[in-house]
């Protein structure tokens, strides 16, 4: 059997992907690429699934900013049996809103054997704004940073190893893009400002980090659409951001000094062992993706459509190139083939040798 090839799974958050777009509909995804890479880092925007999750000991959950920072070489992963996850909750939480996700945390204490705790709630409201860019994706604004970050800082002294936070935001029942993303057409309103929450914390203190909104029920909507049911089924989307985070590897940080001696750290995940990168077609303008390139990572590009622009084309990524940089750059229509994309890498198998017509070994003069 072939060894692992580590694989980075990226489907950018806020953009309206068809498939990673919703609530947790890229999870069948991410099963599919672990098995055949054997070990697959991907985001919690892949993984969580609102009420619904799944743990998969194949699979690495690393929050975005602390993605970036590995594949541009400044952290390692360190795959660990449990973390301690503390809870982060916003002051603007109504009360009997914040019992809901406090039993949330109980529930998985109880059900799941996971170690959460402490509980610490911010001394003011954290104030989310939601916004939109001039593209259509989503983004936001938190309003009281300080206050974010001095309640995350208690949980660090008090022992957690993660931070799972949870801030309230803005109810928008009536709002057109509310209603298009729970009827498959839209975009996540609220994936952007998540993202601004979560890359604060991971930046700021280093440790595995995920963000769940807290919101009122919605009435019931016959017609939403299946990729977005999971958000439907519960009083808060909390379940599977403590599940992810209570396995999320621990982010070693590196510098030239350090690198050989992180290096050693058994089972611990570097830039350097990444075997493929797998993303969108229109989402390449990452800070991860062409980390990828420059280090010269096989990019497997799936069709899988978004608000974005950003293409093989764009990026001037044509034969020549390609052959020119020795860069490997692999299409597929969908995430089955991208699957058969990574077990021909792990087996060392020539792609040229499974497209007809197949071409003549070039002469060079």
């Amino acid at each position: 059997m072939a060894i692992e090839l580590p694989t980075l799974l990226l489907i950018p958050t806020g953009i309206g992907c068809s498939i990673g777009g919703y609530a947790g509909d890229a999870i069948p995804t991410a099963r599919l690429l672990a098995s055949a890479s054997g070990c697959l880092i991907t985001h919690p925007n892949v993984m969580n699934g609102a009420a619904l999750y799944w743990s998969d000991s194949r699979i690495q959950y690393v929050e975005g900013y602390g993605l970036d920072r590995f594949v541009i070489g400044e952290l390692a992963l360190r795959p660990v049996r449990q973390q301690k996850v503390g809870l982060l909750l916003d002051a603007g939480i109504e009360p009997d809103l914040r019992q809901r996700h406090l039993q949330v945390a109980e529930a998985c204490r109880a059900s799941l054997g996971l170690n959460i705790g402490p509980v610490v709630i911010t001394e003011v409201p954290l104030e989310i704004k939601l916004q939109k860019g001039s593209s259509g994706a989503s983004w936001g604004e938190l309003v009281q940073v300080d206050a974010l970050l001095k309640s995350a800082e208690k949980l660090k002294k008090a022992g957690a190893t993660a931070i799972a936070v949870v801030t309230r935001f803005p109810d928008d029942v009536g709002s057109a893009v509310l209603s298009e993303y729970r009827q498959g057409r839209g975009v996540d309103p609220l994936a952007g400002a998540e993202a601004v929450v979560s890359h604060l914390l991971v930046k700021h203190f280093g440790l595995p980090c995920a963000h769940a909104p807290a919101l009122s029920s919605l009435p019931l909507d016959e017609g939403v659409d299946p990729r977005a049911a999971a958000e439907e089924l519960g009083h808060t989307f909390l379940p599977c951001v403590l599940v992810g985070l209570s396995r999320a590897p621990d982010l070693l940080p590196i510098n030239k000094e350090s690198f050989w001696e992180s290096s050693r750290i058994p089972g611990s995940l570097h830039v350097d062992q990444l075997g493929a990168v797998v993303a969108p077609q229109g989402a390449l303008g990452g800070e991860a993706v062409l980390a990828c390139l420059e280090r010269k990572i096989p990019l497997i590009i799936v069709s899988n459509p978004n608000l974005l622009n950003i293409t093989s084309h764009s990026l001037g990524l044509n034969n020549d190139v390609i052959s020119n940089k020795n860069i490997v750059v692999l299409h597929a229509s969908n995430y089955v083939e991208a699957a058969g994309l990574i077990v021909l890498l792990r087996e060392g198998i020539s792609a040229d040798s499974l497209y007809r017509p197949i071409t003549h070994i070039r002469e060079v003069k």
